[in-house]
Order: C-alpha cells, then sequence, then structure tokens
C-alpha cells in the first residue's frame, strides 16, 4: 500500500471528497419554448472547446440522457468524462437537457421526446453548427433516438443525422432478468394494479428513482465500506465512487406516463421486440432507419443485458451499416466507467472517424 497516497486520500475524504466533479463549460444554444412549465423546459447546451486542441472538420456529436438520470452522466467528472473525451479528441460536444421535471409533467409519453424534444435538438443542432451529426443516446436516451429517426423519416421529414450511437439501450424485455419474472404476472392481471399506482401518483419522485437506481447494485452498496477501504491508496478508484454516488443521489423525477407506457408496451406486451412500437396513433418501424448505428452493450448490465441490447441488430434492417460491441461494465459503467476510457469510448471514437461529413 502507499501510505502517502493512502494519508493524502483520507485528508481529502474528510475534507470534501477526491472527485473533482466540476462540469465541462457549456453554453446554452437554445430553449425549448413549447415545453411547459418553464422549469421544465429543454434546453440544448454546446459545450465549449478544449484550449490547445484542434477542432475536428467532422459533424459534431448531439448527446441525448434517459429520463430519470441526470444530464452530467455524460459528464461524471474531471478524467472520466465522456464529454472531455469528445473534446479532447477534438470534436465539437452539443447536449439536450429536459430540465427538472415536475407533477405538471405528469401526462407526459414517450411521443414528447420522439416527436417533440429529440426532433428538435438535432434541428437546433444542425442550423448552429451548420450541417448533420452524430446522434448519441444511453439507455433509454438511445431508444428515444432511434426512434426519433425513425419516425422523422416515416413522416417524410428525416433528420439530418448523420449516424446513430446508442449504449445500453434494451430493446428485448424478455432478456432482462430484472423483470422477465414480473412479465407472466402482468399479462394476467394487464397491468391493472400497476396503472392504478402511477396514475394516482402521476410522477415518480427523484428519490424513488434514485432508491431504484442504487437496488440494481445493491451487492455494491453493501459492500461499499470495504470496496472504499480497498481503494484507500487508490485516488483515481475513490473518485469514481464518490462520482457515482453523486449521481445517484441526483437522479430526476419520472413521469408517471412514461412509466406506463414503458411498463405496458415494453415490459408486458414486449412490443419493441419485433422491431416496431406503436404510439400516439401509428406504428414506428425500426426498420425504417437508413443511417449507420453502433449498438453498444456492457458485459455486467443487469438493467440492460447484453442479449436485450444486441437484439436491436436484426431489427434494423434499412440500416446500411449495424455495428454491435460489447464492453465492459454495468448499466452506468460501459458509458462511463474507469474502464470505458479505453473500451467504449475507442469503440465510439472508431465508429465516428469511420462516418465522416461525406462518405
Amino acid at each position: 500500500m502507499d501510505l502517502f497516497a493512502a494519508a493524502s486520500n483520507v485528508r481529502h475524504k474528510l475534507g470534501g471528497g477526491v472527485a473533482d466533479l466540476r462540469r465541462m463549460p457549456r453554453d446554452r444554444v437554445a430553449v425549448r419554448e413549447a415545453d411547459a412549465p418553464r422549469e421544465s423546459r429543454s434546453v440544448l447546451y454546446r459545450y465549449r472547446p478544449l484550449d490547445g486542441v484542434v477542432p475536428l472538420d467532422e459533424p459534431p456529436v448531439l448527446l441525448v440522457p434517459p429520463l430519470g438520470a441526470p444530464d452530467f452522466a455524460y459528464d461524471l467528472r474531471r478524467g472520466c468524462s465522456l464529454v472531455e473525451h469528445l473534446l479532447g479528441s477534438g470534436r465539437t460536444v452539443y447536449l439536450v437537457d429536459y430540465g427538472g421535471l415536475t407533477f405538471a409533467d405528469r401526462r407526459r409519453g414517450i411521443e414528447h421526446w420522439v416527436d417533440g424534444v429529440v426532433p428538435w435538438a438535432v434541428r437546433e443542432t444542425e442550423q448552429d453548427a451548420g450541417g448533420p451529426m452524430h446522434l448519441l443516446g444511453w439507455s433509454l436516451g438511445g431508444i428515444f433516438c432511434l426512434l426519433a429517426v425513425a419516425a422523422a423519416r416515416e413522416a417524410g421529414a428525416p433528420l439530418p443525422v448523420r449516424t446513430v450511437v446508442e449504449i445500453g439501450s434494451p430493446v428485448d424485455v424478455a432478456a432482462v432478468p430484472l423483470v422477465a419474472p414480473l412479465r407472466p404476472v402482468a399479462a394476467v392481471t394487464g397491468g391493472r394494479g400497476l396503472s392504478a399506482v402511477y396514475q394516482a401518483i402521476g410522477l415518480f419522485p427523484s428519490t424513488l428513482v434514485s432508491t431504484a437506481f442504487k437496488l440494481t447494485a445493491v451487492d455494491k452498496l453493501i459492500t461499499k465500506p470495504l470496496t472504499q477501504l480497498s481503494l484507500i491508496d487508490d485516488t483515481d478508484g475513490l473518485a469514481q465512487l464518490e462520482a457515482v454516488e453523486y449521481l445517484m443521489n441526483n437522479m430526476h423525477a419520472y413521469p408517471g406516463r412514461v412509466f406506463g407506457q414503458v411498463y405496458h408496451l415494453m415490459l408486458r406486451s414486449n412490443d419493441l421486440a419485433d422491431g416496431k412500437l406503436a404510439l400516439s396513433g401509428r406504428t414506428i418501424s425500426l426498420s425504417s432507419i437508413t443511417v449507420p448505428v453502433l449498438v453498444v452493450a456492457g458485459t455486467s448490465d443487469v438493467i440492460a443485458p447484453l442479449k436485450s441490447v444486441e437484439k436491436i441488430v436484426e431489427l434494423l434492417t434499412g440500416s446500411p451499416e449495424v455495428r454491435f460491441e460489447a464492453a465492459p461494465g454495468g448499466h452506468l459503467g460501459v458509458l462511463t466507467g474507469r474502464r470505458a476510457r479505453t473500451t467504449t469510448w475507442p469503440i465510439i471514437d472508431s465508429f465516428l472517424a469511420d462516418h465522416p461529413l461525406f462518405g
């Protein structure tokens, strides 16, 4: 053990922590005025380029977060931030933030993001950057991206998207062990009991979302003190633990209607497993996507297991290229874990480099 490093880490822990949680500087580009109330209006941000980094003459990257998780999942901490990494490679990076959802947002469904927020962010990014972009989404954010691109093409107004990158986005719920046992019960009851719950409360509060996310890694929570002790001389490891805990403690509220749609359309019926989703009076088909797609799954992801994510490869029949990669990590780890720096991120870099503006 490095006693000097251990002593330094203990001193910093007692003084507030070892993780550098400063966010990468960014500027507001546009606000979606159609969203109400004001506090939950979507905002498009552009991150400032890093000093001394030569910008690439290639499409920017637009990051689309999932519901529930804060937007800084893409910017977890200095030294382990996907945003920082992309900026360091010379790419221009944008992000759409949904704001803090309130009880007034309880009736918003998946279509709000698929037909409204994501297309709006794409169009605003195109206007600001002067051209198409790479669209990158994690978890439900990845599904939002895929459905938005497909729906826009089916409507005859294709989005200016060069590629789609989706990370840890499950489309085959039957392959998710956490929820598989619930599907027969939901099929018998029709989900009536749960429907009454989410219709009554309207919005799942952030504390409940945070607790649910933590329960998917309950074994790690139990062994957390031992893990911290084992990393006492590992500053980077302790910083990662702190950053993940901070994220889990700052989850966002979840609209009841979206939860209901996810439950009925995906968990109970597993509709998306066949590549189609009935939404707002029409059926969106993933086969309508005609741009290259990168699919990344975490090898130890219990929320979006490898098989539930890999299923999408056979559904994107209209795409000229579908690249599937498995990378180490759980649901968050595959996106921004310490190993993601040498696994997931280089995979993304390689895919984006293979799809410049022209080619």
